[in-house]
């Protein structure tokens, strides 16, 4: 992919009213969600699941690109398509997750590093000629007790950077992807104060290493309280305290940033997003729209449940989810909808 194309997919992934579907569930999590409906971990039915999804009508008008696995990347649908020409079809950038998964890391108890760097500049070969346009890496940062520790942010905030200058040689555009884990009793406090020493690390790694801001995308999580916290901010302290980290730390040439949900409820994703795009209408340098995994999927895996009968009724789900985080991105979402 040349530099221009590698700009002109960073600025559609993050177009107004867009965003991103994060199906790119490894083969063991996945089995974790699909426990839960009592289907078993089976590759025929994690493809029949994906297909489900990736079939969706209309479902290119608010998704403008999908994460998948590597298994998935190289499946096809029920009709026999290759999932990523099946995406591309219906104007959906097909992207692919390299990075094997945040691991301990040495001399830091309680805290990881994410691994995949080796031999990775081949995959990403490989991932282009099966019809991957952009990439996925995620970091995870733990709040707790004397952690993060400045080796854990550095080390990964390194990790991120390396990984998305392989992928602009290679013609992928990276999703850089730190997350701010939401387990924990932290203050929303200290949850911005730990959000900016990851992603002032990001990008001064990102810069070290010669990465084209231009041709990314930022996928982080939101300024919010630990799950276990007693007091819990309001949406609108979380869409402000976000923005000011956002302003403070991420560069005006970024195309957008594509926030993960990490956790939260269906609706308040939708709610922080929809706030953060109400708050800074207008005077924002960057696109903000969201890249959300189970946000977007918890409800379509309900009602699919594994059967061929419930097919319509799990894209009835996912297209319902996918509409109000694409009226959330341009900040026209309102909770009465979600009765509609």
């Amino acid at each position: 992919m040349s530099i221009s194309e590698l700009a002109k997919t960073a600025q559609a992934m993050v177009a107004k009213g867009k965003g991103i579907l994060a199906a790119d569930e490894s083969t063991g999590t996945i089995g974790k969600r699909f426990q839960s409906i009592n289907v078993s971990n089976e590759e025929a039915n994690r493809r029949a699941y994906r297909d489900m999804l990736f079939t969706a009508k209309g479902l290119g008008e608010q998704i403008s690109g999908v994460i998948l696995y590597e298994e998935t990347l190289r499946q096809t649908a029920i009709d026999g398509t290759p999932f990523p020409q099946l995406l591309a079809s219906k104007g959906i950038i097909p992207g692919i997750k390299v990075d094997t998964g945040a691991k301990d890391m040495a001399l830091c108890p309680g805290e990881t590093v994410t691994e995949g760097l080796d031999g990775l500049a081949g995959r990403c070969a490989e991932y282009v000629k099966l019809g991957a346009r952009f990439a996925k890496w995620r970091a995870v940062i733990t709040i707790g007790e004397k952690i993060p520790s400045a080796s854990c942010i550095w080390a990964n905030a390194h990790a991120l950077a390396r990984y998305a200058a392989i992928c602009q040689e290679q013609g992928l555009v990276p999703i850089v992807e730190p997350e701010v884990l939401m387990d924990g009793d932290h203050t929303i406090e200290r949850c911005q104060e730990i959000t900016e020493r990851a992603l002032s690390a990001v990008f001064d790694a990102l810069y070290n290493q010669r990465v084209v801001l231009e041709h990314m995308v930022l996928k982080p999580s939101m300024v919010i309280a630990g799950k276990s916290c007693p007091v819990q901010a309001g949406v609108s302290e979380v869409a402000e305290r976000t923005l000011t980290v956002l302003k403070r730390m991420v560069p005006a040439a970024v195309p957008g940033v594509a926030f993960l949900s990490g956790g939260q409820s269906d609706e308040l994703a939708t709610a922080h997003l929809d706030a953060m795009n109400k708050l800074g209408a207008g005077a924002l340098p960057w696109a903000l729209t969201f890249s959300y995994g189970r946000a977007l999927q918890q409800a379509s895996l309900k009602a699919w449940r594994g059967a061929a009968a419930n097919v319509d009724a799990g894209q009835g789900a996912l297209s319902h989810r996918a509409r109000m985080n694409s009226l959330a991105a341009i900040g026209q979402y309102r909770s009465d909808l979600e009765k509609k």
